[in-house]
């Protein structure tokens, strides 16, 4: 037989072996003093090999893997969920990817032109959610746990959104692989709505469905935030607690208490943990606040007890202004830009008039703006960062109708050319927040020999505090 003898390697290999039958021809092995066919050779050949092999085998083998299991979540954006579900305790690798679809194959172009299509009305195909695929070690941690920290790490309540990012591929979903992943997460589900409802929010939206189409998303979208500290930072959730959760935002991250804030008007700072823009917030902006509006900052994703937002965050992070415990305005996603955060922060607080001046490059009435008759020893300051300015003792009465200097504090001020209105000058700008003040002229006194004219209505005066003291 052809395969027999390419098995054995040649037909040369065969021996004559006698019998009382005459001379046969064997394949040249023995069991005892049995000749062995060639199924039984090649039998022992394998077994005697595998018995030599099994050191080598195992040397290169090394330890054994333990067993993991995986679990699918949609979260919103899986870049900040990819990041919040890699931190907790047991959990191996957070892959991020894209699931339950009707498309067996999608990449995130797919995705993105899908979700228009839907909002078109030119499609009734079932679009693939933003997900990840989260694996776990179950002699470290439980499903349950896992389950419980994507509870608390996004919004469950949004139908097909989180935060600003709208769409049905931003939907919350668990995609299981067998029928006992459904039966705790759907158990978990209910533990967690209990808690929600007790806190105010509404119902849960949370798909639970057998995983199905499964893509892996491109390599770019792989720990992207590992990659790119300075992207998007997740919020982490509605605030409330999975009973019994062992990583609790209420114990870590306590929410501010209204008794220490200003009811009239407050700034909320609204943070989270691993979060680099937050941490370049603290540094550009709250290290040396001056600003006339009290800030306080928070790691809980909610407001004080009794005060209300407009919406959900959905970002670090997000500074919002309050009047009366109630959200009037809010700041998202600091990325470096002091003085647009500055002139945010202006629209909010200054008036009419002091608008028009600062982001209209308006001028006051001559004789009708505040401090033209301020003369005890200060500081005139920005009325939005509270940034020195001027100094009262470099103040002087020029008669032009608005306040004059003839210096600036160091630093404070910047300048730029002005032709509008078919003149040429020199406007001055604060350098803290980049609003309007007015114009610097070649006119004033020494030693600089020049008039700042500023905008009076655009100034903020602060006393010195021996002057402050002594009034009370």
């Amino acid at each position: 037989m052809r395969g027999d003898r390419f098995l054995l390697g040649a037909e040369e290999s065969k021996a004559r072996i006698s019998s009382p039958g005459g001379t046969i021809t064997r394949h040249p092995c023995l069991i005892g003093d049995t000749p062995c066919s060639l199924l039984e050779f090649s039998y022992m050949f394998r077994s005697k090999l595998a018995f030599l092999l099994l050191p080598a085998l195992a040397l290169f083998a090394g330890p054994a893997t333990a067993a993991t299991e995986s679990i699918v979540f949609g979260m919103g954006c899986f870049w900040g969920a990819e990041k919040r579900m890699s931190q907790v305790e047991g959990v191996r690798n957070v892959e991020a990817g894209y699931a339950g679809g009707d498309a067996e194959k999608v990449d995130y172009r797919d995705v993105l032109t899908t979700e228009q299509a839907i909002r078109r009305g030119d499609t009734d195909q079932r679009n693939h959610a933003e997900v990840v695929k989260v694996t776990y070690d179950p002699s470290e941690t439980s499903l349950e746990r896992v389950l419980a920290a994507f509870w608390q790490n996004h919004d469950p309540t949004q139908a097909n959104r989180q935060g600003n990012d709208v769409g049905s591929n931003y939907r919350s979903a668990i995609y299981t692989t067998d029928s006992s992943q459904r039966r705790v997460a759907e158990r978990t589900r209910d533990v967690y709505q209990r808690a929600l409802t007790a806190a105010g929010f509404g119902r849960i939206t949370t798909e639970i469905a057998p995983l199905r189409h499964y893509n892996r998303a491109e390599e770019y979208h792989q720990n992207y935030l590992e990659k790119n500290p300075n992207g998007y930072c997740g919020l982490g959730g509605t605030g409330v607690d999975y009973p019994g959760s062992d990583e609790s935002s209420a114990a870590n991250h306590p929410r501010l208490d209204a008794a220490d804030l200003n009811k009239n008007r407050q700034l909320v700072v609204f943070e989270s943990e691993h979060c680099p823009f937050c941490e370049q917030f603290k540094r550009d902006v709250l290290s040396e606040w001056r600003a006339d509006v009290p800030v306080a900052r928070t790691d809980h994703p909610r407001p004080p007890e009794g005060w209300t937002l407009a919406k959900a965050l959905f970002a670090t992070p997000t500074i919002v202004l309050f009047e009366d415990g109630r959200e009037v305005a809010r700041y998202t996603g600091y990325q470096g830009d002091e003085k647009r955060f500055w002139q945010w922060l202006g629209q909010q607080t200054l008036t009419e008039e002091q608008r028009r001046i600062a982001f209209e490059q308006g001028t006051e009435r001559a004789f009708s703006g505040s401090h033209l008759d301020e003369t005890r020893p200060g500081t005139f300051v920005d009325p939005i960062t509270g940034a020195a300015l001027f100094r009262s003792d470099s103040k002087f009465k020029s008669q032009s109708g608005w306040p004059s200097f003839f210096q600036p504090v160091e630093g404070a001020i910047t300048l730029h050319e002005d032709d509008s209105h078919g003149m040429t000058r020199t406007e001055v700008r604060s350098s803290s927040s980049g609003i309007h003040l007015g114009h610097v002229f070649h006119d004033g006194p020494p030693p600089t020999g020049k008039r700042f004219c500023i905008n009076g209505d655009v100034l903020r005066f602060v006393p010195d505090e021996a002057e402050t003291g002594s009034g009370d």
